[in-house]
């Protein structure tokens, strides 16, 4: 979707509204500690895509809490807008977070054997040119 500064402002707007329903408005156990990450509201305001973030082992408990509570979300929803339409949501789960998670894990573990490596490699250079027991002076042969 297109996205100019007034658009900007209602998707942050509709965000922030459904942040605040989720967190004081709505009492299901399964949508605690769900992230709103972003929203995307149609030209004519009549759909917004709303995208969010849980912890893994709880996607579908909170589809399913989203299902539940649809109704009165999307009431108080339009009640704190004042738009002429309140739009239809469409609730969508943000991979991003987990990916972003994922690859920093794998960034983590590719620089500790990044370290390792480079240990080993130093180690074998100290061996290699600095025997034990040899003298490090070169000395002329007439």
């Amino acid at each position: 979707m297109k996205q100019n500064s007034s658009s900007r402002k209602l998707n942050e707007q509709a965000r922030e509204v459904l942040a605040h329903i989720l967190l004081f408005e709505v009492s299901d156990p399964r949508l605690d500690m769900v992230t709103i990450t972003g929203c995307e509201v149609s030209f004519d305001r009549s759909m917004c895509n709303v995208y969010y973030t849980v912890d893994p082992s709880r996607y579908e408990d909170a589809a399913a809490g989203f299902a539940a509570a649809y109704g009165r979300i999307r009431s108080l929803m339009g009640r704190a807008l004042h738009w002429r339409v309140t739009p239809e949501l469409r609730f969508m789960l943000d991979a991003s977070v987990d990916e972003a998670q994922r690859i920093a894990e794998a960034l983590a573990g590719d620089a500790g054997r990044n370290e390792e490596s480079a240990r080993k490699n130093a180690d074998f250079d100290d061996s290699v040119y600095h025997r034990d027991g040899e003298d490090d002076d070169f000395e002329d042969e007439e």
